[in-house]
């Protein structure tokens, strides 16, 4: 086994807003590198660029806006992508795009590199978000992750959620590995009173949702469980930190119904969006294709139960450390109602717990173990800021 290895990594539908995704790659890329090994990242975006960071060399390569999506971009030169490829010489490659890039697969078997696809939602549940029958959606993720499955060496799934589409066709190449999160900079001291008191009254309950505003994401979800919260006589209130191409339709619905949403676009400063997250009092991650929910653990590690969707990875993630729901406004208050009735300290310090059980060096282990690549030992340190 080498002991440093050149671990090419290739990520399309990113865009500067993004959320989870450039928050795995970041941490994963810092992961490997501190663990000896030569991570580079390739990126869509405006134009060229290559950067040394923290995370391992990032280049840039320019990519097309894909329109109705909000910013996300993806690489669509082949030529240029794979004269890059053969000009880095990986040792491994691992792809985060099981669609436009599949064909990097059979590119990494003609030169003999092994590489793994990592399966950051699921295919059918991303169908049906777009509006597809259960049976079509099923039928052609299958036949996706057939194809799939049999370019790629490895399939990496982060949950047991997120394996099953492939367990169903039969793939015995999959392996689990989980992401994280930062809990040196996710902790519940970022609460913050003052922040609170711009966003809501004294009496009033701060719903949090921190999600890209786009159709599989089902944001809207969260304003419905609003105002069923407040027919029913709970003073509540919704702040929303993402972008995304269903925002102008979700701010004139709130307008319409006179709900107090208070829609911030990206935040891109991470400490006032974890202080957001640990000041709230419930987080709310209606995504039903979700295979992890990164911003969903965010919020627990800084103290604040989650209300999920039951059709996502989520209940598996998040416990007992919060209440998952049906995919409706009513279903998703209930829950809320539920969260809210538990004593506050409680419900506060089980989400931090069941957060401190996904730090990102468990998870950068096991992508690495993925790539049969060298596996640092890791004293146990507990993260500062735990109480």
């Amino acid at each position: 086994m080498n002991t440093s290895l050149r671990i090419v990594r290739l990520a399309n539908f990113v865009a500067p807003a993004s959320g989870g995704l450039r928050t795995a790659l970041r941490e994963l890329g810092k992961g490997f590198k501190l663990a000896g090994h030569d991570p580079v990242l390739i990126v869509p975006g405006e134009k060229y660029s290559d950067r040394d960071t923290e995370q391992g060399r990032v280049i840039t390569l320019p990519g097309p806006v894909l329109p109705g999506t909000g910013g996300y971009r993806v690489l669509i030169d082949k030529r240029r992508v794979a004269a890059l490829l053969e000009e880095l010489g990986p040792d491994r490659l691992e792809v985060s795009d099981r669609t436009t890039l599949r064909w990097t697969g059979k590119w990494a078997r003609r030169a003999r590199v092994p590489a793994v696809m990592v399966s950051h939602e699921t295919a059918d549940g991303v169908l049906r978000t777009w509006g597809l029958s259960e049976n079509f959606s099923r039928r052609a993720a299958d036949a996706l992750n057939v194809r799939t499955a049999h370019t790629y060496s490895k399939v990496v799934c982060t949950t047991e959620f997120a394996e099953r589409e492939f367990i169903r066709i039969g793939a015995r190449n999959v392996v689990r590995a989980p992401l994280g999160v930062d809990l040196m900079n996710r902790r519940p001291t970022l609460r913050d009173a003052a922040l609170r008191d711009v966003h809501a009254r004294g009496d009033e309950k701060l719903l949090v949702m921190c999600s890209r505003l786009s159709v599989e994401k089902r944001p809207g979800t969260a304003l419905d469980a609003l105002e069923s919260l407040r027919q029913r006589g709970v003073r509540a209130v919704l702040v929303v930190a993402g972008n995304g191409p269903l925002r102008p339709g979700l701010e004139k619905r709130a307008q319409e119904r006179d709900l107090p949403v208070t829609f911030l676009g990206h935040v891109a400063d991470r400490s006032l969006l974890g202080a957001l997250q640990a000041t709230a009092d419930v987080c709310l991650a209606p995504g039903p294709a979700e295979t992890f929910g990164l911003a969903a653990l965010e919020a627990m590690a800084c103290g604040t139960p989650v209300v999920a969707s039951a059709s996502s990875a989520l209940p598996e993630v998040i416990g007992s450390a919060g209440a998952t729901a049906a995919d409706n406004g009513d279903a998703f208050a209930d829950a809320v109602e539920m969260l809210l009735d538990r004593p506050e300290r409680e419900r506060r310090e089980t989400a931090r717990a069941r957060a401190e059980c996904f730090g990102w060096g468990t998870a950068v282990d096991a992508f690495l173990a993925a790539h049969d690549a060298a596996v640092p030992e890791r004293p146990f340190v507990r993260a500062e800021g735990a109480a």
